[in-house]
């Protein structure tokens, strides 16, 4: 049961995006291109590239 729930879990962070800082922590660990952005830092600039390239957002 509580696999069952951490499945969940994790399929509903993937399906919100909240695992996104964690994808680029594993890109920037496999190809180490200096240090990388806080997770305060990596938002900032998230949502800034989100907000300069609308790709299909209802909103």
């Amino acid at each position: 049961m509580v696999e069952r729930v951490r499945a969940v879990g994790a399929f509903m962070r993937g399906v919100l995006g909240a695992d996104r800082y964690e994808h680029y922590l594993e890109h920037h660990r496999a190809h180490g291109c200096g240090e990388p952005m806080s997770r305060r830092e990596f938002w900032r600039d998230y949502h800034r590239w989100q907000d300069e390239n609308p790709q299909g957002r209802c909103c």
